[in-house]
């Protein structure tokens, strides 16, 4: 008989199939997410801003967070399941501090490191990499969400330079942004383009009212007549599939990052369980508070479970977007439901930002949708399924 101790958020015993080198990463976000982030983050919620936010992203380049699974230029280069461990551990803090960290990297940093000139990467990306240049990635529209192929933001040859006009939304990052990586039809089709955001005509106005990713800076992208030279234009980026790889590159992200929001409500309502009495005993006791905790537990384990397969595939170079949309489908839905569970365990309690479990519960329906609704991804899996597009 073994004499393994069950760890509550690892049933499965996952940290065993970790390196020494990946629990040093994992274990280094955590740690600074503990110190600097996570203890304010209720109130940043409420407020709906995070003061300090170019201070914070400067602290994560220091700590290697941007752009952290990318090659050179000063980026640290490092695995694909250093990267799912960091945003687990950034989620679990909330998701807008995993959802700056995606889009610096996996969006803006990704789209100029992959389709980039040598001199656009040598420009952007070693100011990227430390959080001194903060990017945003503008493909949403205001009516083209799903469809970012019917996109009507343009860019048009003005002799030798470009100009650019559009609207785009739901930008992460975007009023902050130094840069902003923009998808524009061409007279070629679609085309990429870097932006820096003090140019004439361009502005990022922020989109408030938001009940869920409150802590995120959430903003349009307005182009009205943006000048460009033409050394803007992402020289390998041709077609729709460009962004489409951005976009694939921030889902992985996300299949691992939303396990992180599920285990800090997963552990906050086991606590709460142990200790809240209710007829004379904790409510842990009573067999319908075990038989959440369980469906908790199995969902939250079987989503690590597949994210680090997902991680190792990727590290492998066979990881299929197919299979992105797999991870980030059932990881979103899991975590979604996992979050809500815990809100009935903690009863009245769970609604209240004393507790982590509704500000994850409310972003969650955000992260449920951004890079791709989970409709999409369900059809993206029947077209594997069945190699019929549905959606066409």
């Amino acid at each position: 008989m073994s004499d393994y101790v069950v760890q509550a958020a690892d049933l499965l015993g996952l940290d065993d199939g970790l390196s020494t080198d990946e629990k040093a990463v994992r274990d280094a976000v955590r740690a600074y997410c503990e110190r600097r982030l996570t203890p304010s983050m209720g109130d940043w919620f409420e407020a709906g801003a995070i003061p300090e936010i170019r201070e914070i992203a400067r602290e994560l380049g220091s700590l290697g967070a941007l752009g952290m699974h990318l090659v050179g230029y000063g980026c640290p280069g490092m695995s694909a399941v250093d990267y799912g461990l960091a945003c687990t551990e950034l989620e679990a803090c909330d998701s807008a501090i995993r959802s700056l960290v995606s889009v610096q990297g996996s969006l803006a940093m990704f789209a100029i490191w992959r389709f980039g000139s040598e001199a656009q990467k040598q420009e952007w990306l070693p100011a990227m990499a430390t959080g001194d240049v903060i990017g945003c990635f503008g493909l949403t529209e205001p009516d083209h969400g799903s469809d970012p192929g019917g996109m009507r933001t343009s860019a048009k040859r003005d002799g030798s330079d470009w100009v650019l006009s559009g609207r785009k939304a739901w930008i992460t990052n975007g009023s902050i942004a130094d840069v902003a990586i923009v998808w524009a039809r061409t007279e070629a089709g679609i085309r990429g383009f870097i932006v820096p955001t003090g140019l004439a005509g361009f502005s990022a106005p922020e989109i408030k009212h938001k009940l869920s990713l409150r802590a995120s800076v959430t903003s349009y992208l307005v182009l009205d007549d943006v000048r460009l030279p033409a050394d803007a234009e992402l020289p390998s980026a041709q077609g729709l599939s460009a962004p489409l790889s951005c976009l694939n590159e921030a889902r992985y992200g996300i299949a691992w990052g939303a396990m992180g929001a599920a285990r800090t409500t997963f552990e906050c309502a086991l606590d709460y369980a142990k200790t809240h009495i209710q007829f004379g005993k904790p409510i842990a006791g009573f067999q319908l508070t075990q038989a959440k905790l369980v469906e908790m537990a199995l969902e939250l384990n079987k989503g690590l479970l597949l994210a680090l397969h997902l991680g190792r595939r990727k590290d492998a170079g066979v990881l299929a977007p197919e299979q992105v949309s797999f991870g980030k489908l059932n990881n979103t839905r899991a975590a979604l439901e996992i979050c809500r569970t815990a809100r009935t365990v903690l009863g009245a309690n769970g609604i209240s930002l004393e507790y982590p479990v509704i500000r994850h519960m409310n972003n969650l329906e955000s992260v449920l949708t951004y890079e791709g609704t989970a409709e999409m991804h369900t059809l993206v899996l029947g077209q594997a399924l069945t190699g019929i597009a549905a959606y066409r």
